[in-house]
């Protein structure tokens, strides 16, 4: 029986995964975290094979449980759900830790096979995704100056072009306002551009929302 946690912080997302994978006689939720205070706690006091992680969460992202659970060690594999386009964030989480990624906006029995995958301590990436793959090892194409941000870095030009205010951004990530000023004022640097409406037409242009 692979036993899974759930963490999103949209409550019918988690409950349309939940309903797919407890219709499954070989799977068990056995805990679900809207954030990552929550999923932390979880964590300490549930034992799962498998973690269903979004990357856009309140207080930490995705990556960063990533890049935590790396960090301690932790025998969970995760696979990553998440409505950002594979192309730009699926190798940042394989990187990061992940053993899967998977679109939500994909055929539900995607994460039915994802999760029996990743169980079994394999990687699952969709078909687009290895073909992309393929594609960058025969044609490398140029490094992308937005490949040069940080995760955070990147969470925030992602929001910014969103159309979220900075201080909705720090509330959201538990970050103080000054803090994602900071990292704005990075992301405009590391990207040459000077003001929100450039990030949201350069943001828009490599399609990272």
């Amino acid at each position: 029986m692979t036993r899974v946690i759930l963490c999103d912080d949209h409550a019918l997302i988690r409950r349309g995964i939940r309903d797919t994978l407890a219709e499954q006689p070989d799977m068990q939720i056995v805990g679900e975290a809207g954030e990552y205070g929550e999923l932390r706690s979880l964590l300490r006091t549930t034992t799962c094979d498998v973690l269903v992680l979004d990357i856009n969460m309140p207080g930490r992202s995705g990556l960063d449980v990533l890049h935590a659970l790396k960090d301690e060690g932790s025998p969970i594999r995760v696979l990553i759900v998440s409505m950002y386009p594979e192309d730009q964030y699926a190798l940042r989480a394989l990187r990061g830790g992940a053993y899967g990624y998977v679109n939500k906006g994909g055929d539900t029995a995607q994460i039915v096979t994802a999760v029996r995958m990743v169980a079994q301590g394999r990687k699952y990436i969709t078909a687009e995704m290895a073909q992309m793959l393929v594609e960058s090892l025969t044609t490398p194409a140029p490094e992308a100056a937005h490949d040069k941000l940080s995760d955070r870095e990147l969470q925030t030009l992602t929001m910014i072009a969103s159309g979220k205010r900075l201080s909705d951004i720090a509330e959201q990530l538990s970050l103080s306002p000054k803090t994602v000023s900071v990292y704005r004022a990075r992301v405009l640097e590391k990207l040459g551009l000077t003001n929100n409406s450039e990030l949201t037409v350069y943001a828009i242009r490599n399609e990272l929302v």
